[in-house]
């Protein structure tokens, strides 16, 4: 297996292009993806950190509508959202298809069905409960807005789409987040460490509109995912994980919004 891992990091220029091009190419594809909403959530942030008030007096708002009162409008905006934000996504195949390889050099494919689906049940069973303690911590502490995971009208797509919106997560996140920028990273030389710390930095960024907490907590998810990978060689897992926990966390608000204590209302 490491052997497998080092295949999707190692340092041969992809594709014979020279490290400059590809460190152009890996900032371009940051730029139009989740390095620009990195760069969102700190602009978010600055802007709740500087409001009166304490920041879990403040909300974050997920999946919510996009043409209130106009169910079916509403549902185009949503699917047209999901999927545009899937581009860079098939950005990344294709550069990565340049090179001979595409998405299966980082274990994006369906090669693995059973390895990916099982482990990410059990990753996705371990990081979410702690990820929910570590919220609910953070907000108690005045460190995290109140994220509300789902905000949708009550119609019949309600939940087909919050299923959609995680899968879109977890697909842009992995593969861009891990699969992708290791293997760049690894052929621009940089070290494991570098590495691993620019991914679960970037991770951390883009999560900064929820606060102090959502940053160092996806951090840590980052580093997790990082050192799964490298030892898998596979982002698939780590994929099903992701997709399970949102899913989770979009539906069971939904489900349970006033009806728990424990849950944070808007």
């Amino acid at each position: 297996m490491r052997s497998q891992a080092r295949e999707v990091t190692g340092p041969a220029p992809g594709g014979g292009l020279s490290r400059r091009t590809l460190g152009t190419e890996t900032l371009l594809v940051l730029a139009v993806s989740l390095g620009a909403s990195g760069v969102s959530a700190l602009i978010d942030f600055i802007g709740s950190a500087t409001e009166p008030g304490g920041l879990s007096d403040q909300t974050a708002n997920l999946n919510t509508s996009a043409a209130p009162g106009r169910p079916w409008l509403d549902l185009a905006w949503q699917l047209f959202g999901i999927t545009t934000a899937l581009v860079p996504v098939a950005l990344v195949a294709h550069l990565l298809l340049r090179e001979g390889s595409g998405l299966r050099a980082i274990g994006f494919d369906l090669r693995a069905r059973r390895f990916d689906l099982g482990w990410g049940a059990l990753v996705a069973a371990c990081i979410g409960g702690s990820g929910l303690l570590l919220y609910i911590g953070a907000r108690a502490a005045g460190a995290n807005l109140t994220v509300v995971p789902e905000s949708l009208p009550d119609v019949w797509w309600k939940y087909p789409v919050l299923v959609a919106s995680a899968v879109q997560n977890a697909v842009l996140e992995e593969v861009i987040v891990v699969g992708y920028l290791l293997r760049r990273l690894g052929q621009l030389e940089w070290g494991p460490m570098a590495a691993l710390a620019a991914s679960a930095v970037l991770r951390g960024s883009y999560h900064l509109y929820q606060g102090i907490g959502g940053f160092f907590g996806n951090m840590v998810m980052g580093v997790i995912f990082v050192l799964l990978y490298r030892r898998w060689g596979r982002v698939g897992p780590l994929v099903a994980a992701h997709a399970l926990i949102d899913i989770v966390a979009f539906g069971g608000y939904g489900l349970l919004e006033g009806k728990v204590s424990w849950l944070p209302e808007q």
